[in-house]
């Protein structure tokens, strides 16, 4: 499912997507977010000034200034549909959508920690937009996965991954920012209605989801049931691929556990 230049929505478009995933969340209460107002008009309204090209990307991916409201200057990672390599598994120009439906369902969940993401145009046409973090670049998955204070983090990030059917969780897709945040980036590869779980991070197989977590997908599998959601994913995903999704959910709600490894490759290449 290629966005056409007909089907491609704006900003102010974009803007409702979020405000209705967000609004979808069960608990309303607490959300932080390093971008504000401004910061997310930046991100969908703001002139975009490409400061070269990303290192060992599989795809174009740009690093971008924007401007503010207040006259502030904030980074972005731009990757343009024009950019992105063909895949045989994957239709031509449908992983910037891809980027923005993992962010919208991270709003509705209320978590992993994802940058805020937008739908825009560049310079080099329509694309994903994310807000840069700022990292620790030595920090990656497997120096931090024995630290107590990120396990939730990682436990919410393998639960997404099986949700989302991501099949490129390497373990420099986890970054911890500079104030310790931990977030997860580059969500291409997701979606598909086959299973194509590849993913560094197994530590939980087979584990009790948590209480807490459990309610999330509950409430994640009600929605799915709704029009409310479909509404909001339905201009990325294909009903198949909403079809998909739900199956995935259903299958954490009714197992209450992690996802197990499956036989074959399950893990992606490089894992860093």
């Amino acid at each position: 499912m290629e966005l056409s230049s007909k089907s491609r929505l704006t900003p102010n478009q974009i803007l409702e997507k979020i405000q209705s995933a967000q609004k979808l969340a069960l608990v309303q209460s607490g959300r932080s977010s390093p971008c504000d107002a401004d910061c997310l008009e930046a991100l969908l309204n703001g002139k975009m000034e490409l400061q070269g090209l990303m290192p060992w990307s599989s795809n174009y991916t740009f690093l971008a200034n924007l401007n503010t409201n207040d006259g502030q200057t904030l980074m972005g990672i731009y990757k343009p549909g024009e950019g992105e390599r063909p895949l045989w598994d994957f239709p031509d120009r449908s992983l910037s959508k891809r980027e923005f439906t993992s962010y919208l369902i991270s709003q509705v969940l209320g978590w992993p920690n994802i940058p805020t993401t937008v739908l825009r145009n560049g310079p080099h046409g329509f694309g994903s937009l994310q807000l840069f973090v700022d990292a620790d670049y030595e920090a990656h998955y497997f120096n931090l996965r024995d630290m107590p204070a990120f396990m939730e983090d990682f436990r919410r990030m393998a639960l997404f991954d099986f949700i989302a059917n991501n099949a490129d969780r390497k373990g420099g897709h986890c970054l911890k920012g500079k104030d310790g945040t931990i977030w997860a980036i580059d969500h291409g590869l997701t979606f598909h209605t086959d299973l194509k779980l590849r993913t560094v991070i197994w530590d939980f197989c087979d584990q009790p989801v948590e209480d807490a977590l459990m309610a999330d997908l509950d409430h994640l599998y009600t929605l799915m049931d709704g029009i409310e959601l479909c509404a909001v994913l339905g201009d990325f995903l294909t009903s198949r691929e909403i079809e998909a999704l739900k199956k995935r959910v259903s299958t954490l709600v009714s197992t209450r556990r992690y996802p197990t490894a499956r036989l074959g490759r399950n893990v992606p290449y490089p894992p860093i």
